[in-house]
């Protein structure tokens, strides 16, 4: 993406407005009257030899973007401007505030969240994980009728629903047994039928080698790792629900090198981050181009430093989650990703397209991901403070992980 600051567009735009009245009739008064408006989306100006040239577009989102970072810009100016005790308040977690905001859900939702009826689990599982992630407990009323809750949820054929009598899905299924390991427990852990989650998620399997979400639903790289994450976390992933999956995941990776939902589709932070974690499980992750991964992901953070999700995207706080945890997975993978580069290296050199190399180890390909691994080393992106049982690949805490 070209970004094109508001400063350069005004530049632009006093340019041409003052080519035009040396060459031009006044401006009719109203036109001097909006003089103070935003730049416009589009203008022209004046070339040497008479010809009009077109003045850089600015696009909807180029304009969302400038107000983005004009409203980044006043919080930091803010909190850099700020006195050490001041920005230490500023910057503070507020740990009993989101426990109480937490529990407090768990009991009992607001009106407004009628529209997530169909997503009752993940509330479940977005409010468990945040106090575990916070190491906080549940006492055991509240424990027992989450437990209980999530049961009804379960279909007797096997799966979760939504809600209780609502169609077993994929999505609601990695939901409901990532909070019940989570919780860790005997009864959480024993209420899930795994035989029936089996055969449910068996019957979701596409020719293709992929998963549909639901009966009739859709075939995506999301259903694909909350099938292979679930089955690995209950420890029932076998040849039958592995095969074709990994293949399938790298025919989603784009030429930017992110993956995308489906073949053929544009590169998503959401599903680069299940399209890496799933083939970590598959233990298949060669079959991804890591570097080019990498360096996507890397592009996707921006002067906000936050992150997009796609190209030409504003940031959005959920992909600090997706696309930094994806950084987090490929830490553990840099044996991988240095074959990669060798061999891609290799064979460019060897065909003459590669003028940029400066050593026998690398060239111009390999400078950012160098840099990259040499940041990695010294400041490791995986927060320190994370309880250390949180598998990142499996999104949830490992000690009730069912075994046998």
């Amino acid at each position: 993406m070209v970004r094109v600051s508001l400063r350069s567009a005004r530049r632009h735009r006093d340019r041409a407005r003052s080519r035009s009245q040396a060459t031009a009739r006044p401006p009719p008064a109203a036109s001097m009257e909006s003089s103070s408006q935003p730049p416009p989306l589009s203008g022209a100006d004046q070339s040497e030899d008479g010809a009009t040239a077109e003045l850089p577009r600015l696009t909807v989102t180029q304009v969302e973007q400038m107000k983005v970072e004009a409203r980044v810009a006043e919080i930091y100016s803010v909190l850099f401007g700020a006195a050490p005790n001041t920005k230490s308040v500023m910057l503070e977690l507020w740990r009993d505030q989101h426990v109480e905001y937490l529990t407090k859900g768990l009991r009992r939702l607001a009106p407004s969240f009628h529209v997530l009826d169909a997503n009752r689990p993940w509330l479940c599982y977005w409010m468990v994980h945040g106090l575990a992630l916070l190491e906080e407990t549940l006492d055991d009323d509240l424990e027992h009728d989450i437990v209980d809750f999530l049961s009804r949820c379960q279909d007797r054929d096997g799966g979760y629903g939504g809600g209780p009598g609502q169609l077993p899905h994929l999505a609601t299924s990695y939901a409901a047994v990532n909070t019940l390991v989570t919780i860790g427990s005997e009864s959480a852990l024993s209420s899930i039928k795994r035989d029936n989650l089996y055969k449910f998620m068996l019957q979701m399997k596409d020719e293709s080698g992929a998963f549909r979400m639901h009966e009739g639903g859709e075939i995506d790289v999301r259903a694909c790792y909350t099938a292979i994450s679930v089955a690995s976390l209950l420890n029932i992933l076998d040849d039958k629900l592995a095969k074709g999956v990994g293949n399938y995941i790298a025919r989603c990776q784009t030429y930017e090198g992110g993956i995308a939902g489906e073949p053929f589709a544009e590169a998503h932070g959401g599903y680069t981050f299940c399209g890496l974690a799933a083939m970590i499980l598959l233990n298949e992750v060669e079959k991804l181009d890591l570097p080019s991964l990498i360096g996507w992901v890397a592009f996707r953070q921006g002067v906000e430093c936050g992150f997009q999700g796609r190209t030409n995207k504003l940031v959005d706080g959920c992909y600090s989650f997706w696309q930094g945890a994806a950084i987090a997975l490929t830490q553990k993978l840099m044996t991988v990703v240095d074959k990669q580069l060798k061999q891609s290296y290799s064979s460019k050199s060897s065909s003459g397209d590669n003028l940029c190399g400066t050593s026998s180890s690398g060239g111009l390909c390999e400078v950012w991901i160098r840099f990259y691994k040499a940041e990695q080393s010294d400041r490791p992106i995986v927060p320190q403070h994370c309880p250390a049982a949180v598998h990142p690949a499996l999104c949830t805490g490992t000690g009730g992980r069912i075994e046998g």
